[in-house]
């Protein structure tokens, strides 16, 4: 099982401006390649900073200061790894409150930017494909279960499970590494265990022997026979 990484959702050869680049070019190249915001990088390529809409509308809202760059972006700025999943970026995402990440490499360069509609991409999975990774990768390859034991049926991204499965640990496993799978929206259990069937027997056989005893022990008017 692979999970689509950064490296696979990013836009390559993102678009960068340099620490004195103007307002107005700034604002073209938004308008121009239709995006939200733009890493400003130094001279060897590596960002140190991001310039958004919301800087360039703070900007002219002031008119007070320097209109570059250098001037006007946020700074530090949150960089991701390719090899990242794109749950780590989404999370990285959250807890800074930004829209688009900086993808830079070992050395710290840029190479490419996630958005937030990059990791949207990963919902428009097909289910069908969802449910071939589920039944193969993970039921049969890694839990090592027969596809016959488990019904996978997937409708809009979310998996419902259901079957009858010999080891009721196996459950919360199966549950966990559905929801690591490219595109799952939301798990649905509603699996069962083989010893879950036996104890319900067992207390069936049980309360039946229980009122066969109990008939027994009373006359045919209802009161109980004494010696």
């Amino acid at each position: 099982m692979r999970n689509r990484s950064v490296a696979d959702l990013m836009t390559p050869a993102a678009v960068a401006v340099q620490r004195g680049t103007s307002f107005k070019e700034i604002a073209r190249l938004l308008d121009e390649y239709g995006i939200t915001a733009v890493p400003v990088v130094d001279d060897e390529n590596r960002p140190v900073g991001v310039v958004s809409e919301a800087d360039l509308l703070r900007r002219h809202t002031a008119k007070d200061g320097p209109s570059t760059a250098e001037a006007m972006m946020s700074s530090p700025v949150v960089t991701a790894r390719p090899s990242w999943t794109a749950v780590e970026a989404a999370r990285l995402m959250e807890r800074h409150r930004v829209k688009r990440l900086p993808v830079v490499d070992s050395e710290g360069r840029l190479i490419g930017v996630l958005s937030r509609s990059d990791l949207l991409q990963l919902f428009l999975r097909r289910d069908r494909s969802i449910q071939e990774e589920i039944r193969e990768d993970v039921v049969v390859r890694i839990l090592r279960l027969s596809p016959a034991a488990v019904h996978i049926d997937v409708d809009e991204g979310v998996v419902t499970l259901s079957g009858n499965l010999p080891d009721p640990g196996v459950t919360p496993v199966l549950v966990r590494l559905c929801e690591t799978v490219d595109g799952v929206v939301e798990v649905v259990d509603r699996l069962v265990h083989e010893n879950e069937d036996e104890d319900e027997d067992e207390d069936e056989d049980e309360h039946d022997a229980g009122e066969g005893e109990h008939d027994a022990g009373e006359g045919e008017d209802g009161s109980t026979d004494t010696p």
